[in-house]
């Protein structure tokens, strides 16, 4: 079991060659949104954007879309004609693959019947490196097959772990790392489980995130989580170093928005100390 230190970054973060253009650095697509829920899809885009994606589009129901896109001018969004996913819209969300280099979906997708078909047979389509978060681990559970020996990171809190594998974690950290390493491997997958310290493993190797705070238990910061995750794996980074990265580079910004906002801290001031973390190393 490693630690992960600040050493990744210089793994992650080589020189760019005064030649590079935009693409060069990849293009994510975000999957998520509701009529009910509109911040995470935008959490995570732009916290990909602070952690090197050239760009980020998102798909999003259209009153999520929509409010998503009055946020920031950076964000480019794809309205579609329903109030949640459904199986309905496959073929429509499938269009946008070609050119996409990695994908994030989950946040904010109502846990209806429809939505889960939806991001089962969208997954089982799928073949671009994908982190899967919140209302995705929630119908990956019921069909745990469909993420298999695929390039995907799966980045569930201590409930959604126990969703996804009917296994409640260990206080025990030795106990804990142990449990999720034996699930990565018998899923075939990467999972970063998300802590006091965070847990990565694929199932062979296994690392633990010491950054992060108490302060970050406030609604969001997971979404930045799988946003910076889906940057890297968007530039090309490898699936178990991304997954490694993004936790370490999700809690140093969550400990440098601490240090100024303290109890008031939330998700979008983590996103605007994402450079400064990646630049401390």
């Amino acid at each position: 079991m490693i630690e992960v230190t600040a050493n990744i970054l210089q793994k992650i973060y080589k020189p760019r060659d005064p030649q590079a253009h935009k693409y060069d650095f990849g293009h994510l697509l975000v999957v998520g949104g509701s009529k009910l829920y509109h911040g995470s899809p935008a959490l995570s885009a732009l916290a990909a954007y602070r952690s090197g994606v050239d760009l980020a589009t998102i798909i999003a129901p259209k009153r999520a879309a929509d409010a998503i896109a009055s946020l920031s001018p950076d964000l480019i969004t794809y309205p579609l004609d329903c109030d949640y996913f459904s199986a309905q819209n496959l073929s429509e969300v499938s269009q946008h693959l070609p050119q996409k280099t990695a994908v994030v979906i989950g946040g904010g997708i109502e846990l209806k019947d429809e939505s889960i078909k939806f991001i089962l047979e969208f997954l089982d389509k799928v073949d671009l490196p994908v982190v899967l978060d919140a209302g995705a681990i929630h119908a990956v559970a019921k069909k745990k097959e469909v993420i298999a020996a695929k390039p995907f990171v799966l980045t569930p809190h201590a409930y959604e772990f126990k969703v996804l594998t009917g296994i409640k974690a260990s206080d025990s950290l030795n106990e804990r790392a142990a449990t999720v390493q034996k699930m990565a491997r018998k899923l075939q997958t990467t999972i970063l489980l998300k802590g006091p310290i965070d847990i990565i493993s694929n199932g062979k190797e296994i690392a633990i995130n010491k950054t992060g705070n108490v302060f970050m238990t406030v609604g969001g910061t997971g979404d930045t989580l799988a946003g910076i995750c889906g940057s890297l794996l968007a530039q090309g980074i490898e699936i178990f170093g991304a997954a490694c990265a993004a936790a370490y580079i999700n809690g140093r910004a969550g400990d440098l928005a601490a240090a100024r906002f303290g109890r008031g801290l939330i998700a979008s001031d983590l996103i605007n100390f994402i450079p400064q973390a990646i630049q401390s190393a």
